[in-house]
């Protein structure tokens, strides 16, 4: 607990610092294992907010990252292609077209973000048309359109595939991997890329995400088993040997790990504060507090992240009292000196 209660005391310094920068936010960098905000180091200390697009109603989206802040919290995780719940809310169309008003809500979202300096994870993924690009070519339409809509930001990092490892729908070749993120790089030099895996990464998985893809960081979804929050040390640890060894330092970034109402397995907060700390004893460079849909429900209920229509409400109020009692620890550890 020592260790969150120092990584959120240097999170808060660097959040002050960056609040007095542009309109653009503050600058997200890279060092070794390690993410910076302007220039300073920082542990990303993350959450899911994967349908905020589709939320109609911007105080929700200002009260949310009120509470994103006042929990310690510095970045969120936003889909620009996004459709659960056949609510198709994704900020661009297959042809590299921006989608109204969700593009328009998107980087509304970075600028609310930015003042509060909170980084922002703009994630797309492969799926079926009419919402999701399908192809390498659909693809490349809407990352180009991304990088160019929110250039200013700097705030912002992308990820071109979430889950690109896995044999379906979602698959994106290594190679086109590259392809992508230098097409974005071609638009915006400085734009930090990544591409998410499902499950961990063998060896040499890990040294071609770096090598082929292009990916600035590595983003593997760990397991979401018992056994997971024990694990995640010396699991990172072992990618960052594996970097040193057969790629270059880059950081290791636990961008979607296990949440509530998934399987049989249900995390406590414990749970979720153990594998927080563990990320950070292991090296990590980023955590994130995942949330979504309650798969052992009918309705999906609560839905979290996943719907935020005006009618589901803001994140906040969707989250159940086990998510409020780990959010309860981080509040506490932010307002000790």
């Amino acid at each position: 607990m020592n260790a969150i209660l120092t990584a959120v005391g240097s999170l808060l310094l660097v959040v002050g610092h960056a609040q007095s920068a542009d309109a653009a936010g503050p600058v997200l960098g890279i060092d070794g294992f390690s993410f910076t905000l302007n220039d300073k180091p920082v542990f990303l200390l993350g959450a899911s907010y994967y349908g905020a697009l589709g939320s109609e109603r911007e105080e929700f989206i200002e009260q949310d990252m009120d509470d994103f802040a006042a929990h310690g919290f510095n970045w969120v995780r936003v889909w620009a292609t996004w459709a659960d719940f056949d609510n198709n809310v994704s900020a661009v169309a297959t042809n590299g077209l921006p989608r109204q008003p969700y593009m328009a809500r998107l980087e509304r979202l970075c600028e609310l973000a930015s003042v509060r300096g909170i980084v922002v994870d703009v994630t797309v993924t492969r799926g079926k048309p009419p919402a999701f690009p399908s192809n390498f070519p659909e693809h490349l339409a809407v990352m180009n359109c991304l990088a160019k809509g929110l250039k200013r930001f700097r705030n912002v990092y992308f990820d071109i595939g979430n889950e690109r490892n896995v044999g379906d729908e979602r698959h994106v070749p290594i190679k086109e991997v590259g392809d992508l993120v230098r097409a974005v790089k071609q638009i915006d030099p400085d734009r930090l890329c990544t591409a998410s895996d499902g499950g961990d990464l063998s060896k040499e998985a890990t040294i071609e995400l770096v090598e082929i893809g292009g990916a600035d960081f590595i983003c593997p979804h760990r397991a979401r088993v018992e056994e997971s929050p024990m694990q995640t040390a010396g699991t990172t640890r072992a990618y960052r040997a594996w970097l040193t060894e057969g790629a270059k330092a880059v950081p290791v970034h636990y961008q979607e790990p296990f949440r509530r109402d998934y399987g049989n397995w249900n995390p406590t907060a414990d749970d979720f504060m153990t594998d927080l700390e563990n990320a950070k004893d292991g090296g990590a460079a980023g955590w994130c507090f995942h949330n979504g849909a309650n798969s052992l429900t009918f309705d999906k209920r609560p839905r979290r992240s996943f719907d935020m229509r005006a009618a589901e409400g803001r994140l906040f109020d969707q989250l159940d009292k086990v998510e409020k009692e780990f959010l309860s620890h981080l509040r506490a550890a932010v307002a000790k000196p």
